[in-house]
């Protein structure tokens, strides 16, 4: 009996449980560049906790959100994760709304 090769694709199964699959994003960090979205500011960042932010700081990531095009909202959270910048709690579940309609 012989063993089947599994493919990346085969192992590739999302669990539904984000907004956006880490899975597909670690993919896509391993064949693409980072995406910038006018937030270079918010490297600052990388490695914070979600829960940690000031209100000020809540608000840069808040405005970068709000001034992006809605079709580009998944974009620029892949994008935020790929840099290993955590979006503040509270503006959860407001990317997810924007990235639905």
């Amino acid at each position: 009996m012989t063993e089947k090769t599994r493919t990346a694709s085969e192992d590739f199964i999302c669990c539904g449980q984000h907004a956006v699959c880490e899975k597909e994003l670690l993919m896509k960090a391993a064949t693409e560049p980072i995406e910038y979205f006018d937030d270079e500011e918010l490297d600052r960042f990388r490695r914070r906790s979600a829960d940690s932010y000031t209100d000020d700081e809540i608000d840069e990531f808040r405005e970068v959100l709000y001034t992006t095009l809605r079709n580009e909202v998944a974009d620029w959270l892949r994008s935020l994760q790929l840099r290993e910048i955590e979006l503040p709690e509270q503006l959860r579940e407001e990317a997810l709304m924007l990235t639905e309609e």
